[in-house]
């Protein structure tokens, strides 16, 4: 009997099999579970639709998806409908995966100083805003003791050159974390964040993940970058009842590297090769 038997859930954010939202997804239905999904919308005059047609080939033949549904997380109507749907297919909910994030390529690429007011107001509404607004929004079709997952970064907690607005989106999704753990926590609603280290995924190669991947294997006291099946494995116990009594805590999930105070075994590398 998987750990996930006879829970059920919304996981936001699948963008195709390499995003850490899928790794958790498909590790929680493989547990049991029954997962919704909603998405990025596609464009109306987009005929392709592309963003249904990738989680489509994800969970196509699949029976523990629930429902597919496209979901603009800056519109309060569409996450409504949303929970509504969560509510006539699947009842109460035991968890909730918030797996959003944006900002315009130009502000992203661009030193944090430069990042136009818009820009900013964007990033900030998608990255973090969504949170709350899911939240709220799913007070109704949460269960007593269901689980709320986001997905976060160093980047938000110390200065990484290249995440730019990025990292200021994840602290405030890192403090409205443990606020929003406080909000629920009287219905034993546990709300935390999982951050990851890097890896190969749409949202990681546009904030540099291949610059990173080397630097992770050489300071991380593990000696190696995560895997997506970590990934998958570390969201699954946030978000089940193995979690029970942790809450607005952020995991971090990188062979330790954001437990080191210096370059660690890279300084070594750096030595011998200096006395080449």
């Amino acid at each position: 009997m998987g750990m996930f038997e006879g829970k059920k859930g919304l996981i936001t954010g699948v963008f195709n099999k390499q995003s850490i939202a899928w790794a958790i997804a498909d590790r929680i239905m493989d547990e049991g579970g029954q997962c919704a999904f909603s998405y990025m919308p596609d464009k109306p005059d987009d005929a392709r639709q592309k963003n249904l047609k990738r989680i489509q080939k994800l969970t196509e033949g699949n029976a523990k998806v629930a429902f597919l549904q496209p979901m603009d997380a800056t519109k309060d109507e569409q996450i409504a409908a949303v929970m509504d749907r969560c509510r006539s297919e699947m009842g109460q909910i035991d968890f909730l995966l918030h797996s959003i994030a944006f900002a315009l390529p130009s502000d992203l690429k661009g030193d944090t100083i430069a990042t136009s007011r818009e820009g900013f107001k964007l990033a900030m509404e998608i990255s973090a805003y969504s949170l709350i607004a899911l939240a709220n929004a799913s007070q109704s079709v949460l269960s007593d003791g269901a689980s709320i997952l986001t997905l976060t970064y160093y980047g938000g907690e110390k200065t990484v050159p290249g995440y730019n607005i990025m990292g200021v989106c994840k602290a405030t999704l890192d403090s409205a974390t443990k606020y929003l753990a406080h909000d629920l926590g009287p219905r034993g609603i546990r709300v935390n964040a999982l951050s990851a280290g890097p890896l190969q995924t749409v949202s990681g190669r546009g904030a540099g993940v291949e610059d990173m991947l080397g630097l992770y294997e050489a300071m991380a006291p593990l000696g190696r970058n995560i895997t997506h099946e970590e990934a998958g494995k570390s969201g699954c116990f946030l978000l089940s009842d193995m979690s029970s009594g942790i809450t607005g805590e952020i995991l971090h999930l990188d062979g330790g590297y954001n437990s080191m105070g210096s370059p660690g075994r890279l300084l070594d590398q750096v030595q011998a090769a200096r006395s080449v």
